[in-house]
């Protein structure tokens, strides 16, 4: 019941409309009012009175019933609009939500019931009965069904979520402490090979520099990566330094990413504009701070886009440029240099 009451306050603190706010303050009332009832009944136990538990705990139980129900239909904090093809993953949770509700908001009518038709009588003896093979065979059989209804949907989607399309183009995804960073093939449509032992400032995604692969790949050194709608995309991630998880709650999509190994999802972005990135995995002080962007846009938008990102050919040529010294007048061939 102080969870029920907890539950309440948040309902009221981020309600956007007053009667998700009225409601929230009548969960929180209710839930005290129960409270306080169940302490008075303790006391009243602990003292030799006669309480009266079979008036309050079944009620109780109904107020959780339906106080689950209510928070379910009227919470503030469900998942976001969706924006790429994994609705199926939409459909496995809402499947998901309404076996597990049903069991529970029956289970716990059941035990509202139990504790008042079972209640404490003067004259009534409680009846012992160990074991009973049909109820068990009973539960048994459903609640495989039900489980089986759950992990079922789970395995399609899974198949699907594995098989990647063959026209999606690949892009990878770096993730280091605390900011993402993206590359995307070149002309060439090849990666270059990497390695975090090559990281350094001049090189933050750490690619081979004799790669000749890798001299055309698009590097994008920021927080904001560019996609255009309604085309695949397949997401290879690795991290350069410890354990994160690139999410991006429109997407449906989250997939940790370890270091030493590369692992992928792949997606359709469905509509245009701007997603964040989230790391769904603790990685440090800086962890509630790594965050990015995803901006779907139109294929011409995203082109233009492409066309102002540097090469990583590009960037290694420019940190020569700059680390080159500059010429003083004797190597000019002028005439301090023959006196």
């Amino acid at each position: 019941m102080a969870l029920l009451a907890l539950v309440g306050l948040f309902i009221t603190s981020y309600a956007g409309d007053g009667m998700l706010h009225w409601l929230g303050l009548a969960v929180f009332a209710t839930a005290v009012f129960v409270n306080f009832n169940l302490i008075r009944v303790a006391f009243d136990e602990a003292e030799g009175k006669a309480g009266k538990t079979y008036e309050v705990v079944p009620i109780a139980l109904l107020l959780v019933a339906v106080g689950s129900v209510l928070f379910h239909v009227f919470s503030p904090w469900w998942w976001p609009p969706i924006a790429s093809n994994w609705g199926y993953i939409d459909d496995t949770i809402t499947l998901t939500f309404w076996i597990t509700g049903v069991v529970f908001v029956l289970i716990v009518l059941f035990m509202a019931y139990c504790a008042y038709r079972f209640r404490h009588r003067k004259g009534h003896r409680a009846a012992y009965e160990p074991e009973s093979k049909r109820l068990e065979w009973t539960l048994t059989i459903i609640t495989g069904i039900g489980v089986a209804a759950m992990l079922a949907p789970g395995l399609f989607v899974w198949n699907q979520w594995i098989e990647v399309p063959e026209d999606a183009a690949e892009i990878e995804v770096v993730g280091q402490q605390w900011y993402w960073s993206f590359r995307m093939p070149g002309a060439d449509g090849l990666l270059g090979t990497a390695d975090p032992r090559n990281v350094s400032p001049e090189n933050p995604l750490g690619l081979n520099p004799y790669d000749a692969n890798g001299q055309d790949d698009v590097i994008v050194d920021a927080a904001a990566l560019h996609l255009p709608v309604g085309q695949p995309v397949k997401l290879l991630l690795r991290s350069n330094d410890v354990l994160h998880s690139f999410y991006v709650p429109e997407f449906r999509g989250k997939m940790d990413m370890v270091p030493g190994m590369v692992t992928y999802l792949w997606f359709t972005p469905t509509r245009t504009g701007s997603f964040q990135i989230l790391c769904a995995e603790l990685c440090g002080v800086g962890h509630a701070q790594m965050r990015g962007e995803v901006v779907i846009v139109e294929e011409t938008a995203y082109l233009a886009w492409l066309r102002e990102q540097a090469t990583f050919g590009q960037m290694l040529a420019s940190t020569d440029r700059n680390n080159a010294k500059p010429r003083t007048a004797g190597a000019t061939g002028g005439a301090e240099s023959h006196d």
